[in-house]
Order: structure tokens, then C-alpha cells, then sequence
């Protein structure tokens, strides 16, 4: 009889091979589309120059332009030729979230290591949930322990609710108690055309994006007390929407009534829920979507001229977490977008 370690590793690996197979469908519709095109055509206003000059505002300069790379999902970050930025440097800690314990889905990498490092910086011992980027999640382990808190690593797929619980009541038994649940892990794979969209496709998507918030919020408020937070990671996609992220623009929106409408059921509580919505960041998420070209000028259209580094983003997650900064805010969608106007 298979343990359930075998069997959560199956569900894990068959998660990963689902998620390649999406990925090869579209990667090889990309291609024949590519090759119907006329040499030196470009779709949908594409330019061929050197991209508009980056605006340049916070703490050190960030990159502008991505490296042309498309990687196999779930896409791990040790694999990326421009490593993104997330230890925020700059950033001095003052212990907002001193010896709280945060649990963050999707936290192996981008957003989710960038909000580990901080939240260990503030104070904070970090569970940290991925599917099967080992490498990154072992990364993000030494990275949160160099800031002189606690880390524990937990691999599966957010999709199975048993997991979710298994997950939670890890991180209790290890810490002792749970103040702050991030829901970011997350599934994208773009489509041209909704016909291109198959229910498989849909569902593992929305399995993902909101089935998986579902479960970990589920698992996690037995143990959420008066002044506990949940942060969720929505999408500027899910406040404009997107052609070509038709089902993950759809995942986003519902994760952003989802935040409305817990925070307005758990006030009672004290526990608030609050979403961050970002736009385009450099993580390991985009170039196991986009084709290369796309990711070559992946960030180009905002305001900024850029894509975000996910040090750009973590500090708003420290200011929803902390109730010294944020105690009196619930229910709002956070919008980080390197443009004006997202809401």
C-alpha cells in the first residue's frame, strides 16, 4: 500500500506533467502561428526597436529589458538568465511582524521568496509551500534563516484540500501557532483565441488560482486569531483584464471579490483580508508562459517602461501584514502596477 507521501508525490508530479502538456499545446500553436506570419511582419503593433527609456523611481536602478528565455513550468528560478531581485537590499527591518508566524503558497520563488525574505526581516518565522522547485525552495530557506528566523518547507499541490490541512497543521505543530497566510501560488498559460482554451485547461487554472485559496483559507482560520491577516495575490490583469490571459484574468477578478467578500465576513473576527494586485514582475511565472520574443519586451507597455522586481513588491505585503501599519484596512485591493490608473 502506497504511503501518503508516495501518493502526495504522485498528485504532485501528475500536476506538473498536466501543466507541461498545457504548455506544449500552446507553445506549438505559437509556433505554427509564427511561421503563417510574413517575414518582418508584427502582430498586434509589436515594434522591432530598442523599447522606450525605463522609469527609474525607487531605492536602486532595476533592469529593463528581460532576457529572450521561455522555461518548462512550473518554471524555477534557478533556471532564469536575469536572476530577479528580491533580498531589498535597502529595506531595514524593524521588527513590524516580530515572532509571527507567516505561511506563503508559492513562496519557492518570485513574489512569494521576496515576501519570505521580508516578513524574516521583520521578524517573522516563514512556512514555505511550492509544488516541486526544490532547488528555489531551498534557496528561499537559506535566504529567510540569513535573516536569523525559522523556515519550513513544504512541497505539494495547493488544488488538494488534504494537502492544504497536512500543510497548516505542519506549520502549527513546527511554530506553534499561525498570524499571517499568504495565497500566491499560481497557474497561467496564455491563449490567443478562447476556442484554444479546453476545460482542462480552465480547470486547472481556476483549481489553482482559486480552488487552492479556498482550501488554504479554509485550512488556516481554525487557527487565525483577533489581529491575524490574510493576503492574497491578485492581478492587474484581474482589474483591466487581459486577451491574452482569458482564464487567468477571470481567476485574478474572482480573487479580488473573493478578498471583498472575506474581509467583510471575518471583520467580526478581527482578522483582516486584503489582496495585492500586481503588474508585470520579473518571475519565473512569465517565461513559463510567453514565448521568448514576448519576454524579451515583457513589461514595455506600463508607465514604467518596465517590468517590477519582486523587491518592488514585498514591502507592500509587510504593510498588509503588520497591524502597526495596516490595522484599520480590510477588504482592499492593493493596486502595484507601475501605472496610472489600474483601478
Amino acid at each position: 500500500m502506497a504511503s501518503k507521501s508516495d501518493r502526495k508525490g504522485d498528485r504532485t508530479e501528475s500536476t506538473v506533467e498536466k501543466q507541461r502538456s498545457i504548455q506544449r499545446e500552446q507553445d506549438a500553436r505559437d509556433q505554427a502561428r509564427k511561421s503563417s506570419q510574413p517575414k518582418g511582419s508584427a502582430k498586434g503593433g509589436e515594434k522591432s526597436d530598442a523599447g522606450p527609456q525605463a522609469v527609474q523611481a525607487g531605492a536602486r536602478e532595476q533592469p529593463q529589458k528581460m532576457p529572450a528565455q521561455h522555461l518548462d513550468k512550473p518554471g524555477r528560478e534557478a533556471d532564469l538568465q536575469l536572476q530577479p531581485r528580491f533580498l531589498a537590499p535597502d529595506y531595514e527591518g524593524s521588527n513590524k511582524l516580530r515572532d509571527k508566524v507567516a505561511l506563503i503558497t508559492g513562496a519557492d520563488s518570485g513574489i512569494g521568496r521576496a515576501v519570505a525574505v521580508l516578513f524574516a526581516r521583520e521578524g517573522a518565522d516563514v512556512a514555505v509551500l511550492y509544488l516541486d522547485e526544490h532547488e528555489d525552495a531551498a534557496e528561499t530557506r537559506r535566504c529567510v534563516e540569513a535573516e536569523g528566523r525559522r523556515c519550513l518547507l513544504i512541497a505539494g499541490d495547493v488544488k488538494d484540500a488534504a494537502f492544504c490541512r497536512q500543510a497548516v497543521e505542519r506549520t502549527v505543530q513546527e511554530f506553534g501557532k499561525l498570524d499571517v497566510l499568504v495565497n500566491n501560488a499560481g497557474f497561467q498559460e496564455h491563449a490567443y483565441d478562447l476556442e484554444e482554451i479546453t476545460e482542462e485547461r480552465f480547470d486547472e487554472t481556476f483549481r489553482t488560482n482559486i480552488y487552492g485559496y479556498f482550501h488554504m483559507t479554509k485550512a488556516a482560520l481554525p487557527h487565525l486569531k483577533r489581529g491575524a491577516s490574510i493576503i492574497n495575490t491578485g492581478s492587474v490583469t484581474g482589474l483591466e483584464g487581459s486577451p491574452r490571459l482569458l482564464d487567468y484574468s477571470s481567476t485574478k477578478g474572482a480573487i479580488h471579490a473573493f478578498t471583498k467578500a472575506l474581509a467583510a465576513n471575518l471583520s467580526k473576527r478581527g482578522i483582516r483580508v486584503n489582496a495585492v494586485a500586481p503588474g508585470p514582475v520579473w518571475t519565473p511565472l512569465n517565461p513559463a508562459d510567453s514565448p521568448p520574443d514576448k519576454i524579451e519586451r515583457f513589461g514595455e507597455h506600463t508607465d514604467m517602461k518596465r517590468p517590477a522586481q519582486p523587491e518592488e513588491l514585498s514591502p507592500a505585503y509587510v504593510f498588509l501584514a503588520a497591524p502597526v501599519c495596516s490595522g484599520y484596512i480590510t477588504g482592499i485591493v492593493l493596486p502595484v502596477t507601475g501605472s496610472v490608473g489600474a483601478i
